[in-house]
């Protein structure tokens, strides 16, 4: 069964159903799109987590290690204006405004299932453009071959980069035929609202095939190179974290099994189920890895 919009259970459902704690009451009153009945093209069959889930459990180190820390410091974020440089191997690299790349008419509605490294997941609606078209507006040129990513480094508004967590800015990097894969997209949206700061606001990087560190938020950088970028967790923890970061789980992470997930919202012994190659996305993916050894390029 293929989920609509009308599917979704209206957030003022799941408003009533649970009183959001004060200190997130103010990272979730973000603006309505007005996008609701817009139809998607890409979506599962799993029930979607709500708002409530998603906006209050989620990594973002800029702001804290914990899963709450987020939506607790991420409100002073300041994400308008913004712009996104695009530069290197580009026919016109330049700065970018947000509602130039990713204009309210253009979004396209994903429903998307997120698995984190860490062994948990959820079922995310978000709105956003192909990665695909953002590229082909700057005009790759041929030689390039990978597409890299960088996060706002500002410690004044982002706490946590005050800690040696992480080389920072944080990095994040594509080959360049999975960026332009069709489902890869650059969301600047969930659930029909602007995207919480908390979730990567103002526009945020999110590949669903991948483990969820490979979705950087917050993007103000996007450069074609012919070399391969480097990737913070990568250069943090190599043994760890590969480059390519496929869903795979016949590959565990060095400290824990990654063949189930915790279903975030299922509660604390309903919500195990398997997790699938790809993170079920291997139809569309799993030919741009024909012929490698995904044990290891991990």
């Amino acid at each position: 069964m293929k989920l609509k919009w009308s599917d979704v259970t209206p957030q003022a459902d799941y408003l009533n159903r649970r009183a959001f704690l004060a200190a997130g009451m103010a990272a979730l009153a973000t603006p309505a799109l007005g996008l609701e009945g817009r139809p998607s093209a890409f979506s599962t069959d799993e029930a979607l987590n709500s708002l409530e889930d998603i906006a209050h459990y989620n990594n973002f180190y800029e702001f804290g290690t914990g899963k709450s820390d987020p939506s607790q410091h991420a409100g002073g974020l300041k994400t308008s204006p913004w712009s996104v440089t695009i530069d290197g191997m580009v026919d016109r690299p330049g700065s970018y405004g947000v509602e130039d790349l990713a204009p309210d008419a253009a979004l396209e509605e994903r429903i998307y299932r997120l698995r984190c490294v860490e062994g948990w997941s959820m079922v995310i609606p978000w709105l956003g453009v192909p990665l695909a078209g953002v590229l082909d507006k700057a005009g790759v040129q041929p030689g390039a071959k990978f597409v890299s990513f960088q996060t706002l480094h500002d410690p004044e508004q982002m706490p946590g980069q005050r800690r040696p967590i992480l080389d920072w800015p944080y990095r994040e990097g594509l080959r360049l035929d999975e960026a332009m894969n069709p489902l890869a997209i650059l969301a600047t949206g969930l659930y029909g609202r602007v995207l919480p700061n908390q979730n990567g606001a103002p526009i945020r990087l999110v590949v669903p095939w991948k483990y969820g560190f490979k979705s950087i938020k917050s993007v103000v950088r996007i450069s074609l190179t012919d070399s391969q970028p480097e990737c913070s967790w990568q250069m943090a923890q190599p043994s760890e974290y590969g480059f390519y970061a496929n869903v795979n789980p016949q590959v565990d992470h060095p400290r824990w099994s990654q063949a189930t997930e915790r279903r975030i919202g299922g509660g604390l012994f309903g919500g195990r189920q398997d997790t699938l190659m790809f993170n079920g996305y291997g139809e569309q993916v799993a030919r741009l890895y024909a012929g490698m050894d995904l044990a290891k390029h991990y």
